[in-house]
């Protein structure tokens, strides 16, 4: 692998065919306090791994309204990347202080939130707005057309989905062009691989979260530490390779408060994993 970490060894990916973004991109739920409610302890921190990011290269930074809530947001706009990459942000999930996640996709809501994500991020138009959660209590095409509103209105350039099935994603696609799904994806953790192959087929990036699966790998992890002594390389860093090898549409955003994990997670992208190697990890967490 480089020496210095270089997120555009990914390779890039077209949203919509129009916006290129390298593959490797950040999650900046981790910029956040604990449990991910409140402030961190040091924000001058926080900024300063949202910097690194793009300074290593990466281009493509995923956040949401409910981080924080607001947090993530207002300190990626006092990191001053906004301009220098595509913020992806996110709409339709509550975080109340409890810590309980609450889907709320009321159209007004939607609507009412992405001029608070505007403020927040300082910006004109979002460069990807996301439906964070189906709501049960919203119908489905009714928050969907919420999105495809602000579109039209110039709020939003892209619009893209999370944590969706593939009769979601067909659906929405109906109402609005989709750029980005984003689910619950990884080495060990492949239950969504029916919404991949829909977005391979579809042209629609796909957007792992919980990619490194956090140290819980299951039979996977034999593999894993096999593949990472072959290449001298951590186990996240082949978790991160086998992502982008596994689908030519994926876009991993490893999060992390650290800018020594940042600089490891970047340098996944130059890690070239044979196909013997790729397929005896996809094998493992089949």
């Amino acid at each position: 692998m480089s020496e210095t970490p270089d997120a555009a060894a990914a390779g890039t990916f077209d949203l919509d065919g129009e916006t290129t973004v390298n593959r490797l991109g950040f999650g900046a739920m981790r910029l956040c306090g604990d449990d991910i409610i409140g402030a961190p302890d040091d924000e001058g921190n926080a900024r300063e791994v949202a910097r690194g990011a793009v300074e290593l290269g990466v281009d493509f930074v995923d956040t949401a309204d409910s981080y924080g809530p607001g947090t993530s947001e207002r300190l990626l706009r006092e990191a001053g990347i906004v301009d220098e990459a595509v913020v992806a942000t996110k709409a339709g999930l509550l975080r109340e202080a409890g810590g309980d996640w609450l889907p709320h996709g009321d159209p007004d809501y939607v609507r009412n939130q992405v001029l608070v994500s505007k403020d927040r991020l300082g910006v004109d138009t979002i460069d990807l707005y996301q439906f964070h959660r189906p709501d049960p209590d919203t119908p489905f095409a009714d928050s969907v057309a919420a999105f495809a509103e602000l579109k039209d209105e110039g709020h939003v350039e892209h619009v893209g989905l999370s944590n969706v099935s593939v009769e979601q994603l067909d659906e929405a696609r109906e109402q609005v062009e989709i750029a980005t799904v984003q689910n619950q994806y990884n080495v060990a953790n492949r239950e969504d691989e029916a919404v991949l192959e829909a977005c391979e087929d579809a042209g629609v990036g796909f957007i792992p979260w919980y990619p490194l699966a956090a140290g819980d790998l299951g039979p996977v992890e034999d593999a894993l530490d096999s593949v990472a002594t072959a290449h001298d390389a951590t186990r996240r860093q082949v978790a991160l390779a086998w992502l982008l090898a596994h689908s030519d549409v994926t876009i991993p955003i490893p999060g992390t408060s650290s800018v020594e994990h940042l600089r490891e997670n970047v340098a996944a992208a130059s890690l070239s994993l044979t196909e013997e190697e790729v397929s005896r990890l996809t094998d493992a967490g089949a």
